[in-house]
């Protein structure tokens, strides 16, 4: 009888023992379960850091903002690589780390460049950092690609987006040619303007009044006339697209998405040779509406020679 109880006691308390373990495992099988999923969830709560694909060593910026002079501020190799922590340019030119970008911000201000009426977050290339007197000929040749998007865009009266120019080749008068026409400073007219055009890619170039004009005659900017400018198919919208702009003797190309082509190959072209030139890229706003404004995300730029 007393070996009968001694057994009933032994299951009993084996019967406990299991249940509790069982218990204590479940509980640590849940607290597993649940630490996995808070950890997936921390996981995809952090967001990578992309940084733009673009080296500013080669290149100054203008900012829609006047210096102490009422001209506009520019900041130039090295300082602008650091623009990212000047609070002059946070405004105007910073980096959204989510997109892996440098956005422009543009907007009509009091600050603005000579022979103009419109404000601009643009870079200007210089070959040699910091200096504007080195610039390329089209005999020379000269490569831009950047793959961009428009941010956002305020719209005019009529409910139609503000356009902007987002890259642009630009002529320069060396010191002799300035000196020859009698003019107080280096700018001639750009041969190249490429617009954000309510969601489409517009270019447009310079024509010679008269195409028999020779030097010195087609060194003065009012020799020469905006073309009718050309539209590219494709809408890009508020999507990322790619542009490039390939320029060579008496020849220049610009590329949408690397399948849509203008070729411009003339004697306008081929006159353009007498002038220098240099590359711009980024947000030359074209209104002064009140309110008004735009952002032009790049996300890669390069330029070669």
């Amino acid at each position: 009888m007393k070996n009968f109880r001694k057994d009933i006691l032994i299951v009993i308390v084996l019967t406990i023992f299991l249940s509790v373990n069982a218990t204590c495992q479940n509980k640590e099988g849940s607290v597993s379960d649940s630490d996995t999923k808070t950890e997936k969830k921390r996981k995809k709560k952090k967001k990578k850091t992309k940084l733009p694909n673009i080296d500013l060593s080669h290149w100054k910026v203008t900012l829609p903002v006047a210096n102490e002079e009422g001209k506009p501020i520019e900041i130039s190799p090295p300082e602008i690589l650091n623009f990212a922590k000047m609070e002059v340019a946070k405004p105007y030119m910073y980096i959204d780390s989510t997109k892996g970008a440098i956005v422009f911000h543009a907007m009509p201000t009091n600050s603005k460049t000579k022979n103009t009426k419109y404000s601009r977050t643009e870079l200007r290339e210089q070959m040699v950092p910091g200096e504007n007197n080195v610039n390329w000929t089209f005999k020379q040749g000269a490569y831009m690609i950047g793959k961009l998007a428009m941010d956002s865009s305020s719209k005019d009266s009529n409910g139609k987006y503000h356009r902007t120019i987002i890259m642009q080749i630009h002529g320069r008068l060396t010191n002799d040619q300035r000196d020859l026409i009698g003019e107080d400073d280096n700018n001639a007219p750009p041969i190249l303007k490429i617009y954000w055009d309510k969601g489409k890619i517009r270019v447009k170039t310079k024509e010679l009044k008269n195409i028999n004009a020779t030097v010195p005659e087609i060194l003065h900017e009012d020799a020469w006339d905006d073309d009718e400018g050309f539209n590219f198919e494709q809408e890009v919208g508020f999507r990322k697209f790619i542009l490039e702009v390939k320029v060579s003797d008496g020849k220049l190309v610009v590329v949408l998405n690397k399948n849509e082509y203008k070729v411009y190959e003339n004697i306008h072209i081929s006159k353009w040779g007498v002038f220098e030139n240099y590359f711009k890229a980024g947000n030359y706003f074209q209104s002064r509406d009140e309110g008004s404004f735009s952002k032009v995300r790049y996300y890669e730029l390069s330029v070669s020679h």
